[in-house]
């Protein structure tokens, strides 16, 4: 599969109008296009960060979309956002939660490595990586994307609530510590967010 995301940052108190927008039009939008997977939506409200990830059964569907959908995406942004990235990531390694609550957490750690080891990164998480994070209490799944040509890699995993997502900090660094050293990558950013819609794949 492949995801595109899309990050926001912008005023805090126009965050929640917009979010709400992206949760129902937004994602009504999405599922008329061909090829669609589902969709995931994540919120720090305090800072006033806005992440989307829609995913793609390929790469056609995922460019297709984004042509179809790019200036209504634009539009219902627009509100909130002060400034937006967007990117296309392939799924490396997914693995995705059965079923969330409504207090779940999500943590976003962003990679950088030499695309010549994009194989090592995807093996390394898939078999280091991920049966640690299987070991902490709380979790609930995680998916590594990454961007094989620029060298970049995210890796987004799932918690049953916010206190779960705190209380796994350190397990979660002793894991990261070793598989970064194993796979020969840098992180360059951690960012925590509340989750507020996961539909990957047919599951919640």
């Amino acid at each position: 599969m492949y995801v595109r995301t899309t990050y926001a940052t912008g005023d805090p108190a126009r965050l929640d109008s917009v979010a709400e927008a992206i949760s129902t039009e937004g994602r009504r939008l999405l599922s008329e296009e061909p090829g669609y997977r589902g969709m995931g939506l994540f919120v720090d409200r305090e800072l006033g960060k806005l992440l989307v990830g829609s995913w793609w059964e390929d790469e056609e569907s995922l460019r297709a979309s984004d042509d179809h959908l790019r200036e209504r995406r634009a539009e219902l942004l627009a509100p909130f956002a002060g400034t937006v990235a967007t990117d296309s990531w392939e799924a490396a390694v997914v693995s995705p939660p059965e079923s969330l609550g409504p207090r779940a957490g999500f943590r976003l750690v962003r990679l950088e490595f030499d695309p010549a080891d994009t194989d090592r990164l995807v093996e390394t998480f898939r078999e280091a990586a991920l049966p640690g994070l299987r070991k902490i209490p709380g979790f609930a799944g995680v998916s590594l994307l990454v961007d094989r040509a620029g060298g970049r890699a995210s890796v987004g995993a799932f918690y049953t609530d916010r206190e779960a997502l705190a209380a796994s900090r350190g397990a979660v660094a002793a894991v990261r510590e070793k598989a970064t050293a194993q796979a020969r990558v840098i992180t360059r950013s951690i960012e925590e967010f509340e989750v507020l819609v996961a539909r990957v794949a047919g599951r919640s």
